[in-house]
């Protein structure tokens, strides 16, 4: 899998990790959805990648994901953002419109 990052999207990301270390995940989260297959996707901010991530090459950044939701994505895509939100895109369609970057940091360090 490979990501291309927007120069917006690039500078969006870096604001969001800041000087704190961290990667950026991409999910198929259906939490709440009520099916495995019925999710949208989102971005999280992470520590680090877990013993399962997988990283997809990325332009400027690596892009870490989970093998159990590759099936949900294409080879190649891009991440552009706009005033709504990250939009991830492929030539073909475009996944999420109004995708949200989420800061688990916070969270993984409260467990």
């Amino acid at each position: 899998m490979h990501i291309t990052f927007t120069a917006l999207a690039a500078e969006q990301i870096t604001k969001r990790l800041g000087h704190q270390p961290g990667e950026v995940k991409l999910v198929f989260d259906s939490e709440g959805c009520g099916c495995s297959v019925s999710g949208v996707p989102t971005l999280w901010i992470v520590h680090q990648a877990g013993d399962k991530d997988l990283r997809a090459e990325g332009t400027p950044f690596e892009l870490l994901y989970e093998q159990k939701h590759e099936i949900f994505f294409e080879d190649r895509m891009s991440l552009d953002y706009q005033s709504s939100g990250f939009v991830l895109k492929s030539s073909g369609q475009i996944y999420n419109a109004n995708m949200r970057l989420i800061d688990k940091r916070e969270v993984q360090s409260l467990a």
